[in-house]
């Protein structure tokens, strides 16, 4: 089992910045990849960023030239660096990463952070 622990959100500012950070640690033989999510109340979980060793990094358009997604993987950990915030930005910042148990592609298994808030205010 894996688990993953967000850090970093926060109240600030339209224009300020935040850093998230989402730590993994359990039974992990390699990564698939890690991102995050937001969701905010009434609406789906969307994508806002991911890392991923199949496609690299993607990123909402929306988010795209002010946030930045960097992995660790010598440390299973994932950071977001979100700048020129605004405050449709707001919401719950869920953390999602996908890891093998062993070397079976079977053994993949996908995970989610109990979530941070971000809030922006105008």
């Amino acid at each position: 089992q894996v688990r993953l622990v967000e850090s970093g959100g926060g109240l600030v500012q339209a224009g300020g910045s935040l850093r998230l950070s989402c730590a993994a640690s359990g039974s992990i033989f390699s990564v698939n990849g890690m991102g995050w999510y937001r969701q905010v109340p009434g609406k789906q979980r969307e994508l806002v960023a991911e890392d991923t060793d199949a496609s690299g990094t993607t990123y909402a358009d929306s988010v795209k030239g002010r946030f930045t997604i960097s992995r660790e993987n010598d440390r299973n950990t994932v950071h977001l660096e979100m700048n020129s915030l605004k405050p449709d930005d707001s919401g719950v910042y869920y953390c999602h990463a996908g890891y093998y148990s062993d070397h079976r592609p079977s053994a993949l298994r996908e995970y989610w952070g109990q979530g941070t808030q971000v809030t922006v205010t105008s």
